[in-house]
Parts: structure tokens; sequence; C-alpha cells
């Protein structure tokens, strides 16, 4: 007697969150990579700009204000200004478990697990509102 063959509604096959598993290893892996290449090169151009200056710890000054909004650090990183790269690399960080959480609420769709797609959805709201300042 031959195993029953799994059907398309009995859920995906193993190639197929095989295929899904490495997508999100690779998103994560690539994410993590791009925001450190960011963080390293600000660095750098920041030593080569700034490295001989003294510090002054007694005042404290925070980053400028262009630098505290996304389109104020992408025009920043846009001119190769280092702090601007450093902080890319930190929304960059900060944006891959976001895309990792979206990427797997698309693939719970296209499987029609319902159970998983509401709790994908409920953690990628939460993490949005978090981002956005609306939930502490």
């Amino acid at each position: 007697m031959a195993p029953p063959e799994e059907s398309e509604a009995a859920g995906p096959s193993a190639a197929e969150d095989l295929r899904v598993e490495l997508a999100l290893a690779l998103l994560l892996r690539a994410g993590v990579l791009v925001a450190a290449g960011l963080v390293l090169a600000g660095g750098v151009l920041y030593l080569a700009r700034e490295g001989g200056n003294h510090p002054d710890y007694g005042r404290f000054s925070s980053e400028p204000g262009n630098l505290r909004h996304p389109l104020g650090v992408f025009t920043a990183a846009l001119a190769l200004q280092p702090l601007g790269l450093i902080q890319l690399g930190v929304l960059v960080l900060l944006a891959t478990p976001v895309v990792r959480v979206a990427f797997s609420l698309l693939a719970f769709l296209r499987e029609k697990d319902r159970t998983y797609v509401g709790m994908t959805a409920v953690v990628l709201v939460v993490l949005l509102l978090s981002l956005l300042g609306v939930l502490p």
C-alpha cells in the first residue's frame, strides 16, 4: 500500500517550509550585515574626520536635529555624513525584525494558515505601534 500523498489542503510541503526558513535566515543575515556595514563605514568616516577633536565631557549635546527623523537620517547618509550613516545602520537594524515578521505574515497568508496569520498580524501591529511611539 502506497503512502498517502500530501494534498494542498493538508498544508505546505516540507520543501516549501524549508524555502521559507532559508529566505527568513537570509533576510535576517542580510539586514544585520547591511546595518553593520553602515555603522562601520560611518564610524570610520567619523574617526577620519573627527578623531583628532577632544570631546567636552562637561557639556551634553544630543544628536543634531536633522538626525531625529528618518528622512533627515536618509538625507545625511546620502551626503556621506558619518553620523547619518551610523543612524541609518541603527534604523536598518531596527527594521530587520519588523521586515522578518512582515515576510512571515506573507508566508502564512500564502499557506492559508489563519491561526498564524492572526498571531503574526498582531505581533506586526504591536511592533509598528511601538516603533511609532504609540505603545510604551
